[in-house]
């Protein structure tokens, strides 16, 4: 699953008038039913919530306040995320008649027209306190703290990753929530300004609508609205016509192929960079140890340490952890049947968790050869958002090429190597031009894509992997020019 977390305001989304409705609470559940977790976050304090909605069970956390407090209800375990209101601004607002008033752990809150008298407040007793909105609501808060710093910390608690939550709101103050989340979405009644910034406006109003996307998270896990997620694709590079050449960093399963020295290396570590960036984990599995000073990755395995798998999915448990995988110290004909089981543990930790949301694989034909036991046995391998990376795609496992859908060649000659993974994967040669590629430029080839295989030129990041127990490209073999190549 893609999305395994459902962040939910309260007023004006789930509820109306302060009320969730039985069918809406049954959605809720279905969804929690299916693997997936429930978290409400909502300006509401503790206490004024539980009044209103006695069903918090419902909710695997709870973030309140506006981002400033995280409840467990299967514990009652209140988490304040930042520091109480100064009791002297509490008692200038009171002498400035600032009423009604609510005071929770760490928000203060009252309602619009007050929200002069607050920033004079603010200001005359010299504080870091920022004023938030939420439909004449003003909520006063420590600078920094909104919806999208208080999920955040329920996610690192609970080791999910934003990249694997959908949010939905209604109004001012889920406009942090919304950005911070893989998907958005907007209830029918939403403010028109959060309608243009989210990715999904539903049809329904309030509850209805959060059961609508519900109904389409279960359906197809939000697959359908891919092509509307462009904020979250990884930037390549530029194609010869100067269009900005973007990776869905789902649904991609990306083969990097070319000669020895052709600049392979360099351009998986644009990627790794891409990734490191965007905070989407990865697991970089390394039969050399080329990898194992990346700086974004923390290295299991090396020639003076053994390997273990445990330590391999313990490390990726964290979501703001990667992992470099050396199999130096594994003996040479042992190494498939190990990756093997590591893919294994990885497809478990994925089920649990979404991630590692890529999976990296140096020197591809070692590990997952053609012939191999594995191609005719039913094994659990998805290999989905994976980057193989070969010199020899025709080498590869059977179980691997079918699985390939985008395709990026360096070296001088990508018309033999295009040719080549064709008649490997069996699909049919496309008409390749043959003027020469300029320096610095690849081929990139979605196949799936009606524009067929186009020239590009990748943008140049200062991360490189470290030339450790084998030959790594370097920036002068990626950028040297090309005897022969493809036209866009």
């Amino acid at each position: 699953m893609r999305f395994l977390a459902l962040a939910t305001d309260y007023d004006g989304t789930i509820a109306t008038g302060g009320q969730v409705g039985e069918t809406t609470f049954a959605a809720l559940e279905h969804l929690r039913r299916s693997g997936r977790r429930v978290l409400l976050v909502t300006g509401r304090e503790i206490p004024d919530l539980m009044h209103v909605c006695p069903r918090l069970d419902a909710f695997d956390r709870i973030v309140a306040e506006n981002g400033a407090l995280v409840y467990n209800p299967a514990t009652r375990a209140e988490t304040p995320l930042a520091a109480a209101p100064p009791p002297e601004f509490i008692e200038l607002l009171k002498a400035r008649h600032v009423s009604p008033m609510s005071i929770g752990r760490v928000i203060v809150a009252t309602w619009q027209p007050y929200e002069t008298v607050v920033l004079e407040t603010i200001r005359d007793l010299g504080l870091e306190m920022q004023v938030i909105f939420n439909k004449g609501a003003v909520m006063i808060l420590p600078s920094g703290v909104n919806k999208a710093t208080g999920l955040a910390a329920t996610l690192e608690e609970m080791c999910l990753s934003p990249h694997n939550v959908v949010a939905v709101g209604d109004a001012e103050n889920d406009h942090a929530l919304c950005k911070a989340c893989e998907a958005s979405a907007a209830v029918a009644n939403a403010l028109p300004t959060l309608k243009d910034a989210v990715d999904i406006v539903l049809d329904n109003h309030h509850g209805a609508g959060v059961e609508e996307l519900i109904h389409r998270v279960l359906e197809d896990d939000l697959r359908s609205i891919e092509p509307r997620l462009v904020r979250h694709h990884l930037p390549l590079g530029k194609s010869s016509d100067g269009r900005e050449v973007l990776l869905p960093p789902y649904g991609i399963n990306l083969l990097i192929t070319g000669p020895r020295g052709g600049g392979k290396s360099s351009l998986a570590a644009a990627l790794l960079d891409r990734l490191a960036k965007s905070k989407y984990q990865f697991c970089v599995v390394d039969p050399d140890g080329s990898y194992q000073h990346f700086e974004h990755a923390t290295s299991i395995g090396h020639h003076q340490q053994s390997l273990d798998l445990n330590a391999v999915v313990q490390l990726l448990e964290k979501p703001n952890q990667n992992a470099h995988v050396s199999l130096a110290s594994v003996a040479l004909e042992e190494r498939p049947s190990l990756f093997l089981s590591l893919v294994v543990a990885l497809e478990r930790l994925r089920a649990k968790t979404g991630r590692p949301h890529w999976l990296i694989i140096d020197d591809a034909e070692h590990l997952l050869p053609y012939g191999a036991p594995q191609d005719s046995l039913p094994l659990p391998l998805d290999l989905s958002r994976v980057a193989l990376i070969t010199e020899a795609p025709r080498q590869l496992s059977a179980i691997a090429l079918p699985k390939i859908n985008a395709l990026a060649v360096v070296g001088d000659q990508p018309e033999r190597t295009v040719a080549e993974f064709c008649e490997a994967a069996g699909r049919a040669t496309p008409l390749l031009p043959t003027s020469p590629l300029a320096a610095g430029e690849i081929v990139f080839w979605k196949l799936d894509s009606s524009t067929g295989p186009l020239r590009m030129r990748v943008d140049r990041t200062e991360t490189r992997p470290s030339p450790v127990g084998g030959q790594v490209a370097t920036g002068e073999n990626f950028d040297r020019p090309a005897a022969s190549g493809l036209a866009h």
